[in-house]
């Protein structure tokens, strides 16, 4: 099964990029964690480490807010490595509104002794390494990440992504029945990660949890590439 292309496989070299990246970091641990490369274009999914990713935040602006949890698991297409799982809870620098205090139910108490980002970043960066890392959206983690490091230290860092919500969207929002749908004025499928779990009939998990979200979304990767790719699927089609 050939899937949906990525229309923007073409328009970054990840392992350049990477290597670029590398030359010019100043900080030990992103200079470690870019030089650990990442795979050629052609590599078939089969042979692709993943590592799914998720942030719980005080808010949704990478540039102002700030990361609360991470969750992190390394996956294959054929396995999901619970056992080398990780989370943390952070002590954020930006005040921990109520409004997000509602959604991932982390209070001031339980990040009044937690460690700052930094305090974690070479642990983070050592299990992203050498890694594909699979988000469900990548405007939260990869952008995150990014501007937190550029506060910090005064430089960030970018790495490919599959995003599982893009790849639902390449079907249910951007082919010709989800443009047929809009245009006779039909409600839009919902690309949300519990919504598209359903679809491949996933069991519900809590959500808005940053390990179980992590978990779940290296799942729905499994999912969608055994109905809509192939092992040999070239991770090319599938990472931004």
């Amino acid at each position: 099964m050939s899937g949906f292309k990525n229309k923007h496989q073409d328009s970054i070299d990840w392992s350049l990029r990477m290597s670029e990246q590398a030359a010019v970091v100043r900080d030990s641990r992103l200079r470690t964690f870019c030089e650990g490369g990442s795979f050629s274009r052609d590599t078939p999914l089969k042979e692709v480490s993943f590592v799914a990713l998720d942030f719980e935040t005080t808010g949704l602006n990478a540039k102002k807010d700030d990361i609360v949890s991470i969750g992190l698991v390394p996956f294959t297409l054929q396995r999901i490595y619970c056992k080398n799982a990780k989370q943390w809870i952070l002590n954020p620098r930006q005040h921990l509104a109520e409004e997000s205090v509602v959604i991932h139910g982390i209070t001031h108490s339980d990040i009044d002794n937690a460690p700052d980002l930094m305090g974690v970043l070479g642990p983070l960066l050592n299990a992203l390494a050498g890694r594909v890392v699979v988000v469900h959206y990548r405007y939260m983690e990869r952008e995150f990440l990014n501007e937190v490091l550029l506060k910090r230290l005064g430089e960030g860092v970018y790495f490919p992504v599959v995003d599982t919500m893009d790849l639902e969207a390449r079907v249910y929002r951007n082919g010709f029945s989800a443009r047929f749908l809009r245009f006779i004025g039909r409600k839009q499928v919902s690309i949300r990660l519990s919504d598209s779990r359903t679809r491949y009939g996933l069991p519900f998990y809590k959500q808005h949890e940053a390990l179980t979200d992590a978990v779940a979304t290296a799942e729905l990767l499994q999912a969608q590439i055994a109905h809509r790719y192939s092992p040999e699927t070239p991770i090319s089609d599938l990472w931004l």
